[in-house]
């Protein structure tokens, strides 16, 4: 049983209520919206909840154990509230999310519904309507290692740090023509070797994807300039002088490594292991069998 505040649960024996609900939204990009569906704003825990958001919420079901929480919420997009190119960006992909209860006569008699993070987030026209999914979600989310000969990570994992101060992994480059969707010309990256980047994560510093990140498939040079070839578009259209920053992608196989950084001590795949040609080998004349390391450095 959740233990109510004294004066909310006077407010509620009363049998007059003034109760409304009100959401907290910690966006990726750092940014923390309040949403209200009072009929006027309110304002606690230093966040001001928008009453002309014109947010709705469906039904909210809750699990006891580790049953996954669900609720859906719809509403207007708006320049004042929730944006489309914010939604396009990806910031509110896995935003954190906290739902109260409150007495608008008097919000510091409130109580704390649910907490969760936004799942997924659909569109139509000027209407958006998010999911909303308990902290238990994540528990459903599969966790470990990909055992491969080659490497498997995103740079920056945990598993192949990644230096953001360091020079010669990292670049500022500016879109001097868009080649097609999701590829680009760039300036600024001329000191850095060519498929440096690939591999790699962008992050847009100016222009319509300001705040949004992206990842690098091919990094080739082309007349002196850096050709950067997307897995995906930018989420907004990008235009000539938009400006970004570049880090160095992962090396899939050890050599590459080796090169960059000077040792395999970090290299997060498996370059020992046996593929399925060692399962299906058989002695041969004239082969070593001395019982040896088969890799090769």
């Amino acid at each position: 049983m959740r233990a109510l505040p004294n004066s909310l649960a006077a407010a509620l024996a009363s049998g007059t209520t003034t109760l409304c609900r009100c959401w907290q939204i910690d966006r990726r990009d750092g940014v923390t919206l309040g949403f209200t569906d009072h009929d006027r704003d309110l304002s606690f825990d230093g966040v001001l909840h928008l009453a002309d958001a014109a947010l709705a919420a469906g039904a909210l079901e809750l699990s006891t154990g580790l049953g996954i929480d669900n609720q859906e919420v719809s509403g207007a997009l708006s320049a004042d509230a929730i944006r489309e190119e914010d939604i396009l960006k990806g910031f509110y992909d896995g935003a954190a999310v906290r739902q109260y209860l409150v007495d608008w006569q008097d919000v510091a008699s409130r109580i704390l519904l649910s907490a969760g993070q936004v799942g997924e987030v659909r569109r139509q026209g000027a209407v958006f309507e998010a999911e909303i999914l308990g902290l238990a979600e994540r528990l459903n989310r599969p966790f470990g290692r990909v055992y491969a000969t080659s490497c498997a990570p995103q740079a920056g994992s945990p598993r192949l740090p990644h230096d953001p101060e360091d020079p010669a992994l990292n670049g500022t480059g500016t879109v001097a023509e868009i080649v097609s969707e999701g590829v680009v010309l760039a300036t600024g990256l001329e000191a850095h070797g060519e498929a440096l980047f690939a591999n790699g994560r962008i992050v847009w510093l100016t222009g319509a994807n300001a705040g949004a990140e992206g990842y690098v498939r091919r990094h080739v040079i082309v007349g002196g300039q850096a050709r950067l070839e997307l897995w995906n578009a930018p989420p907004l259209p990008a235009a000539a002088g938009d400006t970004f920053r570049a880090e160095a992608g992962q090396v899939l196989c050890p050599e590459e490594h080796k090169a960059r950084h000077g040792d395999l001590i970090d290299y997060p795949g498996f370059p020992h292991m046996p593929g399925d040609d060692f399962a299906a080998g058989y002695p041969e004349e004239g082969g070593t069998h001395d019982g040896g390391s088969l890799f090769r450095s």
